[in-house]
Formats: structure tokens, sequence, C-alpha cells
């Protein structure tokens, strides 16, 4: 058997389906999201370069404050002493080891730490101990770091031969009594911190003192940062990849399994497929199943019915075929004029039989159609019945029944979901039923009552009731159960039809007889339920998404 191309393509999605795709990029680019934010946000590095200015402007007051006590005493000074403020600087910074610079109030260059330590010209970095290269997460984060921003734009830092505090807007600024901050970069890409406070005696500015300091540390801790974070990432990667595969999984492999299902459906040849059944799951594929399930029931229940009726169609359209051709040979060998006259009287009942016959089939056929299409609306079931009452009283014709109509309290104005030409449909087939049943002058009985949520309408006559044998075949197609001389008017659709549209607006139909005296039979009766309309329709019944326009 030749497979669909949909088929194909069900079968050759592999082993990541689109849906497991789908539901891993939205995982994964969720989490890569977070992390690349966490990554190019600079705020760690900017707390840490405040930190380290505050230590340093924290420091500097303290010596500024050493240098103000240590200047030419009295109130009239005017300059640092040169000899005990190098000292000074030396003793309070050698610890730190941070660079100091002190300038006069005219902008001379003082004293500078870097000349008064031997070894201060001398840069240390500390080395990271041998290994046999960089590890996945470094190599890693070696090709990520091009892409991730740079910190805010610096300028450049440049340390001249001959320094003068004019060179350095933060020492401008000290001497005119204000303590600032700022962060340069080296030519080496090294962060370069800088804070220059007032040298102060009695509220005259002495000089500036420039405390400064490489900070080669902050940007190795913003990377030890970064790495422990790519880890973290790394592991909540892994973990949220398993997940999502698990729940693509859970959500793909039966949702494929059900299509692959549907398609065999599809492409059956006389082959019942069966719907895989994930209702113990409980959830919305648990669900779908089940509709799958139910939806397949109900295809191949009509694939029965459109079979059975196919055949039932052409075993009664044989049966007048067959005396029409009958009678057609007869009356060619006959030459009695009376034998001619017979059989012309069956040739016509026979084709007003087939005319029947294919008028009610073309509406059994329609009928389906026209319920999906017929919008349903609230009904007051007496109001209608009352309308077909008094229509069939105005129509009434000689030999024809009496109508009586009785609703109960409880009943009235009491409404339905349904298609209103539908349900009449039913009633005015009942109605023509017992009509032709009902002996002259008889009496046609419609009553309408309530039971529990369901209004039963029951349709009885006076007839001669129905044999006990027929009242579960009466609603057959093609079934009928009437005399000799009525077989042809009644092509025995009727009560199948009636069936149908009570179903299909969630009712039930009966057939009983009504009882006579000495235990015989009155006449029959047909009973309709039908549920009762609500603002809030029961659960699962089909007028709960009825149009309500």
């Amino acid at each position: 058997m030749s497979v669909s191309a949909p088929h194909r393509r069900h079968r050759g999605r592999g082993p990541f389906s689109s849906l497991t795709r789908r539901i891993l990029a939205v995982n994964v680019v969720a989490l890569a999201a977070l992390v690349g934010g966490v990554l190019y946000l600079d705020q760690f590095r900017a707390s840490l370069v405040t930190q380290r200015a505050d230590s340093l402007l924290t420091q500097g007051e303290i010596i500024a404050g050493a240098l103000g006590l240590a200047a030419s005493s009295g109130p009239e000074a005017t300059d640092l002493d040169i000899l005990p403020a190098r000292a000074l600087l030396l003793r309070l910074t050698d610890p730190t080891a941070t660079r100091a610079r002190l300038f006069n109030n005219d902008g001379q260059l003082v004293a500078d730490t870097n000349d008064l330590r031997p070894d201060a010209q001398v840069s240390r970095v500390e080395l990271p101990p041998p290994d046999d290269g960089p590890g996945i997460v470094e190599f890693l984060y070696d090709l990520l770091e091009p892409l991730l921003p740079a910190a805010r734009p610096r300028s450049l830092y440049v340390d001249y031969p001959l320094q003068q505090a004019r060179d350095y807007p933060e020492a401008v600024a000290a001497l005119s009594g204000s303590a600032g901050a700022i962060e340069r970069m080296t030519a080496d890409g090294t962060p370069h911190i800088s804070v220059a406070i007032p040298v102060v005696r009695f509220r005259k500015v002495l000089g500036a003192l420039v405390l400064s300091v490489e900070a080669r540390d902050i940007d190795q801790a913003i990377r030890a940062e970064r790495l422990a974070i790519l880890e973290v990432f790394g592991v909540a990667l892994a973990v949220t990849v398993l997940l999502s595969i698990f729940l693509a999984r859970t959500i793909a492999s039966p949702v494929h399994r059900l299509a692959e299902a549907a398609e065999q459906v599809k492409a059956g040849r006389g082959e019942r497929i069966a719907i895989p059944n994930f209702s113990r799951r409980r959830d919305e594929i648990g669900d779908l199943s089940v509709a799958l399930q139910s939806m397949t029931e109900a295809l191949y229940g009509r694939i029965d019915a459109i079979e059975s009726f196919a055949a039932d169609v052409a075993h009664e359209l044989k049966n007048p075929l067959s005396s029409i051709r009958s009678a057609i040979e007869v009356w060619g060998r006959t030459k009695d004029p009376n034998a001619r006259q017979r059989l012309t009287e069956i040739i016509e009942i026979d084709v007003r039989r087939l005319d029947k016959l294919i008028s009610e089939i073309s509406d059994a056929s329609r009928l389906d159609a026209e319920m999906a299409r017929d919008r349903r609306q609230p009904i007051a079931l007496d109001g209608l019945l009352k309308g077909l009452v008094d229509t069939y009283a105005d129509l009434k014709r000689e030999g024809w029944p009496n109508f009586e109509l009785s609703v109960a309290p409880e009943a009235r104005d009491q409404q339905i979901m349904a298609a209103a030409e539908q349900v009449g449909r039913v009633f005015r087939n009942l109605i023509d039923n017992a009509i032709s049943f009902s002996p002259e002058n008889g009496k046609v009985r419609i009553a309408l009552t309530r039971d529990g949520n369901d209004l039963v309408a029951r349709v009885e006559d006076d007839g001669p009731g129905i044999p006990d044998e027929a009242l579960t075949r009466i609603f057959e197609r093609f079934y009928t159960e009437r005399p000799n001389e009525q077989i042809g008017s009644h092509s025995g659709l009727g009560l199948a039809i009636v069936r149908q549209i009570v179903e299909g607006h969630d009712g039930t139909i009966a057939a009983s007889n009504r009882p006579g005296p000495a235990g015989g039979t009155a006449g029959a009766c047909f009973t309709v339920r039908l549920p009762v309309f609500t603002d809030r329709p029961r659960r699962g019944s089909r007028t709960a998404v009825a149009d309500l326009d």
C-alpha cells in the first residue's frame, strides 16, 4: 500500500520534531538572554571601582590631615615642610603600596613615593600557577569576551616626567578645596584609580595629596565572576536541555503517535485502526486522545451506517422496480382489458412508491448536513406544539381524527435548545403517522409534561397499536408495519428520520402501546424526551455550544 505524502512527512521528522526544537529554543534562548544580561551589565565592576575609590579617599583624608598637622606651625603658615612631609607620606602609604604624590599650593610636585621607595618603579603582577592550559570555561570565555561590551569610556592615564598639578584635573580641584576621584586606563588597559584631597591647616589649602593605584585586581575579579556565571550557565543549560527534551517527548511523542494513527485511519483500506489511548495522563493530551477515539468510533459508525443505508436503498429500490418489470412483461402478453387495467394500476402504485422512496432517501441523506448548518436557539416547546396542532386543525380533511393538546403547568414556557425546523419535522412526522393509523373521527392526543431536566412530549392515537416484536424495530430504516393497502404510500424512513433528529438534539424517543380494555391495545404512543434549556447547559451536551444568535 502506498503511503501518502503527509504520512511520509510524519515518519521522516527524526528524533527532534519541530515541537521539540521550539521548546528547546524557547527555554535555551530565555536562559541565554538572562546570562547574557548578567554578563553585559557593568554594575558589579562599577561597584568595585566605587569601593576602591572610597577606600582611597578615606586613606587620603587621614594622610592629608596628618600632613596638615605636620606643616609649618601657626596660622600664618603658607607652605609645607618638605622633609617631614616626605617621611610621613612614605610611612603612611608603605603598608598599602599606594602611590602618593604631594603638590604644594603652587602646583609643584613636592613628594612622590615612587621616588622615595626604590622598588616602587618595579611593577609586580601575580601570575597564575602553571597548568595544562585553559579549561573549557576559560576557552569559551576567551571566545565570548570580545563580544562583551567594554567598560564605559575612560581617559588614558599618562605619567609625565615632570609632573605638575595642572596635569591632573583632580589635583587642580583639590587645590581649590574640593576632594575628588577619577578612573583612567593605562596604556595596557589596566584600570587606574586616582583620588585627590586638599591638605588644609586652619582652613587654608597648603597643597594637594594625590593617591593612585592600578586596580588590576578589579578586572581579575570581573573575569572570575564571569567564569563562575558561565559555569552555572553550563549546568543550568544542561538541566534545561534535559528537561526540555523530557517535556517535548511527553508532548511531541504522543501527538506524533496520534497523528500517525490519524494518517493510518485516513489511508486505511477496510482495516480499523486503534487510536492510542492516553486517557490516564489526565491532561490535554489525554483529552485529545479520548476525543480522537470518539471521533474515530463515530467515523467508523458513520461508515457502517452509510454502507447499511446503501444496501437498504438498493434493496428497497429493487422491489418496486422488479414489480414494474414483471407487470410490464405480463402486460405485453395479456389481451384482457381488465388485467391490463390492473397491471397499469400496479405500475402507477410502484412508480409513486419509487418517487416517495427517492424523495425521502434524498431527505435522509441531507439530514446530517442540514442539522449541522441549522442554527439552534431557545424554543418554547409548548408554543411549537400549539402552532402545529392549530395548523392541522385548520387543514382537517374528511375522515381525519380530532386533535387534542394538553400542557402540564410545569412544562409551560419551558424552552429547549434546538433548530425549530428540525424539531417541527419530528412532531409533523409523528402526527402524520398517528393520522394514518387513526380510525375515522378518532382522536390524536399530544401531551407535554416535564420530568426533571427533560421535557416529555407524547403523541398518541386510537389505531391498532404496534406489534410487540416491532416496538424495537419501528425506528429502523425502511421498516414498516402497515396494512397492505398503505405500503406503497410509505417508505419506512419517517420514524428513522425522527429518531436521528431527536438523538441529534441530545434526546430520546421510544414507542409503546396504550393499554386498552381486557388487556388489549388502545393505540400507539410515541414518547419524545428533550433536555430543558437553561443558562447553564448540562456538561457534555451539544446544546452547550449551540449558537445563541
